[in-house]
């Protein structure tokens, strides 16, 4: 049985290349065909805003309304950082399918994408179940 979720795509909207959304576009439509319910930013949010407010607002009911989120990351993208902050503190499940710029040396929000995806395999569940030190 196939259950059909909602699905966030967390992406670059403002700078995106038509590469990108070419990326972008062919799982949106490999997911809708499978009868999912897709929230597409760029597609779905009235982009003209003059402060982003607005935006910003769209994008957290949806993510809040998805079953999970699904991330093309790009690092050069500045609302993906804002949006996966979002994403981050939602506890919504995330599936990184796609990065568009190579990893960095360090920390980097890359890194953390996937130790979160991981934890979030091994636990069933959001990071609350991880635990942290704080030293």
């Amino acid at each position: 049985m196939v259950i059909n979720m909602r699905i966030y795509i967390l992406s670059p909207v403002r700078n995106v290349s038509q590469e990108q959304q070419d990326i972008i576009d062919n799982h949106v439509k490999t997911l809708e065909l499978d009868g999912h319910e897709v929230y597409l930013p760029i597609r779905d949010t009235n982009q003209l805003d003059p402060t982003g407010m607005d935006i910003c607002l769209s994008y957290l009911l949806a993510m809040l309304e998805a079953d999970r989120i699904d991330i093309f990351w790009d690092i050069t993208s500045s609302g993906s950082h804002f949006d996966l902050g979002m994403a981050f503190a939602s506890g919504k499940r995330l599936k990184l399918i796609y990065t568009f710029t190579p990893d960095s040396e360090g920390k980097s929000y890359l890194k953390v994408i996937k130790e979160l995806i991981e934890v979030q395999a091994k636990t069933k569940n959001h990071f609350c179940n991880r635990n942290f030190n704080y030293n």
